[in-house]
């Protein structure tokens, strides 16, 4: 019998390409299993950015009323079993290891990319605990994502932006278009934003979809660290600020509160989608309150308090790295004027480097470049040429582990440390710092 290890080994070496972007495959496969129609509801969360917070917020949301969860993120920050979880716990080796074989007798002939193994394995596991509700994190783009085998009974996207423009395309309108794919037929469609590209709304309309749109169909309002929620016939006011930290929290929240209340809703809607939102019946405040001060989520302006302060954040893309720059303004070093702030900061080859170099420069004094391991990955000395920073401002490590240690040399107290760039940055620096 393998290990979970020599599974994963296995599933990067069956298919000839990483990234495949083609549902035949995987709903063949998935067909074979019989978990493409699954008898628990589904939400499925896409975006460019936050739909990680967003899945997050769900999954507390659904906890806090005694619903039976799955939830299916990717990629993992250190250990694999942080992509499925049961209940909000991680599933073990075993659970794995039983879907792996499951899915190895069961596609013969048929090749999978990681992924793909990674969204069939996270099928088994909820229909066999069961669960009630699944929530599905889209990995890349939304149509062609082997998370949309599933037609989901709420599909969320909560942003459109620059990323993957070599899969999704080069204009945002050709990137919402791929990001809509997962919306379906007469069934609802959270947007958490308003701003999306013409191609979304173009989708709703095509599909005749059951649209709910931020700062049209809900919204929020805050006041201090308290704030209301209003939409879909009900009003929850006097709410905790998320757990989460970030002024951008507020939408995630309030958008997953939204996909919550839609369940069960739209023309064709599934009798496990509608039976679940019939024995949830109405929100109240109290019960939203507890669920969001539940809400965990690593590397998402993740602070660690200290006399030297670190926050942790993907930022792995322009959109992110902007707001990931707004909440350092809006959140100066405990040390006051004259505090500096450090960046820790690694880079896939893939990703537009200069564009998160430039929307973090306002608000970082010294850049300590990392570099990072695999096909992907690069020099320290190659990330600084790509983000052109100036020489005298730029340490390069050949590690994040050497670029935290070389960050906690040089901090003082009441400076901060940011790590950001990637999830593989991210990553190390947990371990680094033993909080996850």
């Amino acid at each position: 019998m393998r290990t979970l290890a020599e599974w994963l080994a296995l599933q990067e070496s069956v298919h000839p390409k990483s990234i495949d972007l083609d549902l035949t495959r995987v709903t063949a496969v998935a067909r074979t299993l019989g978990v493409a129609e699954p008898a628990f509801a589904v939400l499925t969360v896409g975006g460019t950015n936050g739909k990680g917070s967003v899945a997050a917020h769900l999954e507390a949301l659904f906890a806090a009323r005694g619903v039976r969860t799955g939830l299916f993120t990717s990629p993992h920050f250190i250990r694999y079993n942080e992509r499925i979880r049961l209940g909000g716990r991680e599933v073990d080796d075993a659970a794995l290891v039983a879907a792996f074989e499951r899915i190895e007798a069961a596609r013969g002939a048929t090749t999978l990319t990681f992924f793909e193994y990674n969204t069939l394995a996270a099928l088994l596991i909820f229909a066999a605990h069961p669960v009630e509700v699944a929530v599905l994190e889209v990995g890349l783009g939304g149509r062609l994502d082997a998370t949309n085998l599933i037609a989901a009974d709420v599909a969320v996207l909560a942003s459109v932006g620059f990323d993957h423009r070599d899969w999704l395309g080069d204009t945002l309108e050709q990137i919402g278009a791929e990001k809509a794919g997962i919306f379906r037929a007469g069934r609802p469609a959270v947007l958490g934003t308003p701003a999306m590209p013409g191609s979304v709304f173009a989708a709703l309309g095509r599909l005749e979809a059951q649209a709910v749109v931020a700062e049209r169909d809900f919204s929020w309002r805050t006041r201090a660290a308290r704030w209301d929620y209003d939409g879909l016939g009900v009003t929850l006011h006097d709410l905790p600020a998320p757990a989460l930290a970030g002024a951008i929290q507020y939408r995630n929240a309030a958008t997953a509160i939204a996909a919550m209340q839609s369940l069960g809703g739209g023309r064709g809607a599934r009798g496990a989608a509608v039976a679940l939102a019939r024995r949830l019946g109405p929100l109240d405040a109290p019960l939203v309150s507890g669920a969001l001060a539940q809400v965990r989520l690593a590397g998402r302006f993740q602070i660690v308090p200290g006399a030297v302060e670190w926050i942790l954040d993907i930022a792995h893309n322009e959109p992110a790295a902007q707001v990931l720059a707004a909440q350092l303004a809006a959140r100066p070093p405990p040390g006051g004027a004259g505090a500096r702030t450090f960046a820790v900061i690694g880079v896939l080859t893939d990703k537009d480097a200069p564009a998160i170099g430039a929307a973090l420069a306002p608000v970082i004094d010294r850049w300590i470049m990392c570099a990072l391991p695999g096909a992907r990955g690069s020099s320290g000395a190659q990330l600084a040429e790509r983000l052109a920073r100036p020489a005298s401002t730029v340490q390069l490590a050949a590690s994040v582990t050497e670029g935290c240690a070389l960050a906690q040399a040089a901090a003082r107290a009441g400076d901060r440390v940011v790590v950001c760039g990637s999830v593989y940055t991210v990553g190390p620096a947990l371990e680094w710092l033993r909080i996850y």
